[in-house]
């Protein structure tokens, strides 16, 4: 496919997604929510793609927010629909049954910092800098940046970021849990595909699973502990599990077919 906002790439089954707006920091337009929508519909439709890395091009920037010229004129409606569609983008990528990785290469402010939390997991370069500085401008948060990072860093501390509109350096954000690794700028697509190829080669159903699983903890008005007794539940119907005690018992490595 080719894209306006985004290349992309797959090597091995991994897919590699890379913001493609340098000269704006990678900010992020309407565009490319869009073009983010179709991609992660074929993310769920294509056996072929087992993982996703997102990242943006160069090394200043993840994503540096939202296209401020875009919607600085915008009206409430306007607003509220801008808001309603990164939500719905942002929501596929939390519960997208493949694991998708953030790999964080400098700013990811307001959206790109919600971009990134949306992702399973955050690998960070050294000079990466998350931050939700909206407040700034005179508005909140719009695509979860004010629920997903309570969940990583809790109530207290994300109260104390979105207000105070400071930005959270690479090594304070694995601190406080918002990042799960920090590698060197070299290696930080390596890294990732590194962690993206050992996810991949575990069970897809068990993984998509977790996803549902985690997710569940969050999710209003759902039993996370039932929850969790269904998913494992079923997976004894699949032919993963049967692939992957078996492969156990014979003591070989499985190869599961994702069903």
């Amino acid at each position: 496919m080719t894209f306006e906002t985004i290349l992309t790439d797959i090597e091995n089954g991994i897919l590699t997604v890379t913001i493609n707006r340098p000269n704006s920091l990678n900010a992020l337009n309407e565009r490319f929510f869009s073009e983010m929508a179709t991609v992660m519909e074929d993310v769920y439709n294509n056996a072929e793609i087992r993982a996703v890395i997102l990242t943006g091009m160069g090394e200043k920037a993840f994503a540096a927010g939202a296209d401020i010229k875009e919607f600085m004129n915008y009206n409430v409606e306007q607003g509220k629909h801008l808001s309603r569609n990164g939500h719905e983008v942002l929501n596929s990528i939390e519960q997208c049954p493949k694991p998708v990785i953030a790999a964080v290469n400098g700013f990811a402010l307001g959206g790109g910092c919600e971009l990134s939390m949306a992702c399973h997991l955050r690998i960070a370069s050294p000079n990466a800098i998350f931050g939700q500085p909206e407040v700034n401008l005179g508005v909140t948060p719009g695509y979860a940046g004010t629920q997903r990072l309570i969940q990583l860093i809790g109530k207290g501390r994300a109260m104390e970021y979105l207000m105070t509109a400071k930005n959270i350096k690479a090594e304070a954000a694995l601190d406080m849990g918002l990042v799960n690794k920090i590698v060197e700028q070299d290696q930080l697509h390596s890294t990732a595909y590194e962690m993206a190829e050992l996810i991949a080669s575990k069970s897809p159903v068990a993984i998509a699973g977790v996803v549902d699983c985690v997710n569940a903890y969050f999710a209003e008005g759902v039993d996370g502990f039932e929850k969790e007794i269904e998913v494992f539940g079923n997976c004894f119907g699949t032919e993963d599990f049967k692939e992957g005690t078996t492969a156990f018992t014979e003591k070989r490595k499985p190869s599961f077919p994702g069903k």
